[in-house]
Order: structure tokens, then C-alpha cells, then sequence
């Protein structure tokens, strides 16, 4: 068999992740932390047996375009535009200081000014996938918490959209920018429309064919994932509205329960993709940065929603989670690192930096999530939820 087969690459990835999934449960680690040790060791940059794991990153997206389709099955747009408007000051306030600390950190180690902002830019963001795919299920829909840290995730994927066309189109000022200000209500539109006349009249028509059912969401949520990138937005925030659009029909409990293992599988690839893209070669260049930044947003972060969330009435507890949730770099970071270097406005160190700082707090953050939050893989009894 091909060593760079398809067939031959899924074998290696889930085999090893059950015998390294099997290691990290057994020694009290969180599961994330063996998906990214396997890409390290498989990938290009460890023992080659999967040399371009680009075919996988692509594949993997999959895992955070369902996850965010799931989390709007369950958000009512009334709750949603709630959501927003509460967490909306939190997130300006805590960007702005998040970018400064980046800036600061990229210019203290000689990078230049624009390499500098990229990774104040990259610092904005806290991972949608550990803080959401730890939070137990039921105060993720049931729990004023949920709430909250879906509006702040979601607040930071409108400003990383921003920044995307930024710094693809070289100027804040281009047109591009104007047209992603309209394509958010021309998409919300589009969909309302969509779903009401034609979608949940299929819905309605056939719903005792399952099988139809779970086809039509699957195509529903990359259809419009697919439209929202076409518009220019990201593909993440097709499948949100996509899920949003549905979540008033009782049918979308039906859906999230069935996509769920869906998910799961294409969040393996994901985080493998993340390890198998670490260059250990280079890490000797910028370990020492690498490793500040992954410091500074461990411990700064947590403080900062802290903070900024007791300034607006949340009680200490919940302010203390929030924090802890959202203490790392973001999936979004590395998206940001990768565009930056296509474009030539940051250089291969640069961008080797943001991805080791971020795995680092990946790594880092995820075990203090299982260690002291409720979670359904914390390490302790009293914290486990589903």
C-alpha cells in the first residue's frame, strides 16, 4: 500500500490516536494533547510516514465548520443578538490590549513592525475549539455561561474576518472591506428567506425519512458555508447562520445529536494537521519567543476577561472560568499566520512563532481546563460533565 494514500494516512492517524488516547487517559492527560504529539511524530517535520498532510488540514476544517453549524442549532436568533450586544464591549476592550502585548512582544525580539502587529493580531483570538468542545454540553445550551462564551468566540471571528481582508487586500481601506459590512446581512437574509420558504417546508414534508433529514443538514450547512465564503466571509460563519436559521424547528435536536460523531472524527484531523505542521527544525530560532508569548496569553488572558467581565457584573466564578476557557491562541491565529506568509507581510519565523506559541497554549490550556473546569474528560470525578 501507498505510504501516501488516503487509506494508509487514516490507519496511522486513528490507530495511533487510540493507543496515544489510550496512554493519555491512563496518565490523567487530556486527549487533545495525544492528537497533536501523533502529528508531531507522523508528520513531514517528525518521522515522514504522512509527508504532505495538507490533503488532511483541508479535510479537517470539516470538524470546525460542524462544530460551529452545531453550536447554532442550539442559539436562538433573539438569545444570539442578546449574546452579542453583552459580550461586545468585553471583546473590543481585551483585543486592543491583546494586540498591544503581541506588538510589544514581537518588537522586543527584533521582529519588524508589520511581522509586530501580526502577532498582536494573532494574540486576539482564544481557541473556539477548547472553549467550546470542553464545555459540557448541558452549560454549553442550558447556562448563562454557554452564552457568554459563544458571544465572545464569536466576536473574535468577526474581527479575524476583518483582519483576514486586511491583509489580503494590503489596505483597510479597500473595497473588499465594505463589501464584507454588507455580506453578513445579505447572507443572514438570504438564509432567513431560504429556510422559510423552502427548507423546513422539506423538512415538514419529509421528516419520517432520517436518512433524508441528516443528508439535507449536511448539505444545508456547507452549502451555505460555501456562499458565505464565496461573499467573502469565512466558511465558519456560514455554518453558524446555517444553524442559527434552523434552530427555531424542533428538528435541530434531531440534527445536532446525529452530527455529533460527525464532528468528532473531523476534529481528530484537526488538531493531527496542527502538529504535523510544527517545523521542529526551526523551533531553536524562536523557542525563547515562542514560549514568552504562550506565557503571556496563559496567564494574562485568564486576568483580562476576569476583569473585564467582574467590570460588568458576572460573579467571580464565572469570571474565573470564562478566563480559564479562553486562556490560549486560537485555531484562527495559525489561519492568520498562514495567510500573512502567503501574502509575503510576515517571514517563515514569524509565522513558525505564532504556530508554537499557539500549540503550546493548546497544550498548555486544555490541561488546565480538564484540571480545574467542568468538563466531560476533566481529570477529576467531581468536575466530569457531559
Amino acid at each position: 500500500m501507498e505510504q501516501d494514500s488516503l487509506l494508509f494516512s487514516f490507519f496511522l492517524i486513528f490507530t495511533g490516536a487510540a493507543i496515544l488516547s489510550t496512554a493519555a487517559l491512563l496518565l490523567r492527560q487530556p486527549l487533545l494533547v495525544a492528537y497533536i504529539v501523533l502529528g508531531v511524530a507522523l508528520g513531514p517535520f517528525g518521522t515522514s510516514y504522512i509527508s504532505d498532510p495538507s490533503l488532511l488540514t483541508d479535510i479537517s476544517e470539516f470538524g470546525i465548520i460542524f462544530l460551529l453549524f452545531l453550536l447554532g442549532l442550539d442559539m436562538q436568533p433573539a438569545k444570539l443578538f442578546v449574546t452579542l450586544r453583552k459580550t461586545f464591549l468585553v471583546t473590543l476592550a481585551s483585543s486592543l490590549l491583546f494586540v498591544m502585548i503581541g506588538y510589544s512582544t514581537g518588537l522586543l525580539f527584533a521582529f519588524s513592525h508589520m511581522e509586530s502587529l501580526v502577532i498582536g493580531f494573532a494574540m486576539i483570538f482564544s481557541s473556539t475549539i477548547i472553549g467550546i468542545k470542553l464545555l459540557p454540553t448541558t452549560v454549553l445550551h442550558q447556562k448563562h455561561m454557554g452564552e457568554l462564551m459563544v458571544g465572545i468566540l464569536l466576536m473574535q471571528d468577526f474581527i479575524a474576518i476583518f483582519i483576514l481582508v486586511f491583509l489580503e487586500s494590503g489596505s483597510q481601506e479597500d473595497a473588499s472591506t465594505l463589501r464584507v459590512l454588507l455580506a453578513l446581512p445579505l447572507l443572514v437574509g438570504f438564509t432567513y428567506l431560504c429556510t422559510r420558504f423552502l427548507l423546513i417546508k422539506l423538512i415538514a414534508r419529509f421528516d419520517q425519512f432520517k436518512e433524508y433529514i441528516f443528508l439535507l443538514a449536511i448539505g444545508w450547512c456547507l452549502g451555505i458555508a460555501e456562499i458565505s465564503a464565496a461573499i467573502g466571509l469565512s466558511v465558519e460563519i456560514g455554518a453558524f447562520v446555517a444553524g442559527v436559521s434552523l434552530a427555531t424547528n424542533p428538528i435541530s435536536r434531531y440534527i445536532a445529536l446525529n452530527l455529533k460523531p460527525l464532528r468528532d472524527f473531523f476534529l481528530v484531523l484537526f488538531f493531527f494537521s496542527l502538529g504535523a505542521q510544527l517545523n521542529v527544525g526551526l523551533l531553536g530560532e524562536i523557542l525563547l519567543p515562542a514560549i514568552l508569548l504562550a506565557m503571556l496569553a496563559l496567564t494574562i488572558k485568564p486576568m483580562v476577561f476576569y476583569a473585564l467581565l467582574r467590570r460588568f457584573s458576572e460573579k467571580k466564578q464565572l469570571a474565573w472560568d470564562a478566563g480559564l476557557r479562553l486562556g490560549q491562541i486560537s485555531e484562527f491565529s495559525l489561519l492568520i499566520a498562514f495567510v500573512a506568509t502567503q501574502y509575503a507581510v510576515i517571514g517563515e519565523s514569524a509565522s513558525l512563532l505564532i504556530q508554537s506559541a499557539a500549540i503550546l497554549t493548546f497544550l498548555v490550556s486544555s490541561y488546565i481546563v480538564v484540571l480545574f473546569c467542568l468538563t466531560p474528560i476533566a481529570l477529576s470525578s467531581k468536575l466530569r460533565r457531559d
